[in-house]
């Protein structure tokens, strides 16, 4: 059994009273409602950005599929116009030629209806994927601009917590600078394997580690240990303080 001086045991109160207190400052600083927020508006950026680049891609390739669209109506309409110009400018004198240009133009003004349809219908389409691009663009600006607000929050609750730990920190040493090395390292070691409470006190008969009271046999073993004794709970093996307190 290890033993150590009574005060030096009740400093291990203390030591535990400040891990603890440690302890939810680092919990709270990993389980900010921040970092909740961010990771579920991470997740969320990603789907829309998906979208905002698939919605680019359409508007680019219907931009292309826009501008031939353009070329081709264009090429014939200028053809038209060159057989048009020919007739209007009596340069066919031919009856057969003149027949065949004057198909011609009934052929090429159906065909500039018929691209001029599918412009049109392409033209459609690209304003369709123009407005989802802005509306992708415009919910991602809304996220980087809430993004930013929750990392400025976040940075400033982390930097308010971050001195918190480290005057903790500074506290801590010479708290523990006096105990003895084997005490400190079994209660170093029983924090690691019970959620960090390494020590308890003794309090009305009742373990402040497992909350358990404890029955007369083991209050007996308590009662007979020597003052310099360091006991611990039958139920849960963490160290026991003995105070004024403890009902023995």
């Amino acid at each position: 059994m290890i033993k150590a001086d009574p005060f030096a045991q009740l400093k291990l109160l203390d030591v535990q009273a400040l891990d603890s207190r440690l302890d939810q400052l680092r919990h709270q600083r990993s389980h900010l409602p921040e970092l909740t927020e961010l990771a579920s508006l991470a997740a969320e950026r990603r789907g829309v950005d998906d979208e905002a680049r698939d919605a680019r891609i359409a508007v680019d390739d219907l931009s292309r599929e826009q501008a031939k669209a353009e070329a081709d109506a264009e090429q014939v309409r200028a053809r038209r116009a060159r057989d048009q110009q020919r007739l209007d400018a009596g340069l066919v004198t031919n009856p057969k030629d003149l027949e065949r240009i004057q198909s011609e133009l009934v052929s090429l003004e159906r065909r500039i209806g018929v691209l001029e349809d599918a412009e049109l219908e392409v033209m459609e389409r690209l304003e369709e994927a123009q407005a989802r691009l802005r509306s992708a663009e415009e919910r991602l600006a809304g996220f980087d601009a809430r993004t930013g607000e929750l990392e400025t929050t976040r940075d400033r609750t982390w930097a308010d917590i971050d001195e918190q730990l480290a005057a903790g920190t500074a506290e801590r040493a010479p708290l523990v600078a006096d105990l003895p090395a084997d005490l400190l390292a079994l209660y170093d070691k029983l924090r690691a394997q019970k959620g960090g409470i390494g020590a308890a006190e003794l309090r009305r008969r009742e373990c402040g580690g497992c909350r358990l009271t404890l029955d007369n046999a083991e209050l007996a073993v308590i009662k007979r240990a020597g003052v310099e004794d360091v006991v611990r709970c039958e139920e849960c093996s963490r160290i026991l303080v003995r105070t004024g307190e403890s009902g023995l």
